[in-house]
């Protein structure tokens, strides 16, 4: 999807950019797939701020993606291309033969009108799913499960891809998008291609104005606060912080590991990112 830039008019407009939405080719969601997304701005079931710099931003509905495609053997035509304002990909409305419409995230180079199908017997075709054991090595794959039947939980931004390095047994072995190479159930689904949209990463806010309509709020540095409100706040004139950079609770970051000393998915794990 093309980026749109704009002339200098106002200072807003001078490093400004957007995607042309080319792809797109329905504006209106489908109703029956829609439900309420009431705002919650960082906040917990009690009310308290658990992630900061939450709150205002434009009004949405969600769009139930589907992430299982577990409708085995049944075809679907894609129906159209639409816009998610609650991922950085955009979403593909399938028709299935059977009557029944469902979203599923939009891989790069899908087209309106193709057929796509689910389960063992599937094509290997960009947007098709099939279990990691049926799938040739070396293929670009996304939407994978971590447990069989749990839906897609890794590579699902816009952009991104997995490989398939290797087969063995009951296991497979995956490259994610960060370079870490990771074990995953050879029975695990997995959708065939690249997600689209791959663009999104390339887009410049251009103004504040625009962050706060995505709902994101201003981020304010520790070493200008009060020393009651920061650990590395207060001094005379500007200063460094005088510390190693922290959170405002005191515990230090930039690097610091806060991975749990106890068994995990280490196991699992290759090859690590870093």
């Amino acid at each position: 999807m093309p980026i749109k830039s704009f002339r200098p008019t106002t200072p807003s407009q001078r490093f400004k950019s957007v995607l042309t939405f080319d792809e797109i080719t329905k504006t209106t969601p489908e109703k029956s797939l829609l439900l309420p997304n009431p705002k919650r701005a960082g906040r917990n079931s009690n009310g308290r701020i658990t992630v900061r710099r939450r709150g205002g931003g434009h009004k949405r509905h969600y769009r139930i993606v589907d992430f299982r495609r577990e409708k085995f053997g049944i075809p679907a035509k894609v129906a159209a291309i639409e816009y998610d304002p609650n991922r950085s990909a955009n979403i593909a409305l399938l028709h299935y033969f059977d009557g029944e419409k469902r979203y599923i995230l939009a891989p790069e180079g899908i087209q309106v009108g193709e057929q796509l199908m689910s389960g063992e017997g599937s094509e290997i075709k960009v947007g098709n799913v099939l279990p990691l054991q049926n799938i040739p090595l070396g293929t670009a794959i996304h939407n994978i499960e971590l447990k069989p039947g749990h839906g897609g939980q890794l590579v699902r931004g816009a952009g991104t891809s997995a490989q398939l390095m290797a087969k063995e047994g009951k296991h497979a072995q995956v490259k994610l998008p960060s370079s870490e190479v990771r074990i995953i159930r050879s029975d695990c689904m997995a959708t065939i291609g690249q997600v689209g949209n791959s663009d999104h990463a390339n887009v410049t806010i251009g103004k504040a104005g625009r962050s706060r309509w995505l709902g994101r709020r201003p981020k304010v540095r520790g070493v200008v606060m009060n020393p009651v409100d920061h650990p590395m706040g207060g001094g005379e004139g500007r200063s460094s912080g005088g510390r190693h950079p922290t959170t405002p609770w005191g515990k230090p970051t930039k690097g610091y590991k806060t991975r749990k000393k106890k068994k995990q998915s280490d196991m699992y794990i290759v090859k690590r990112r870093k």
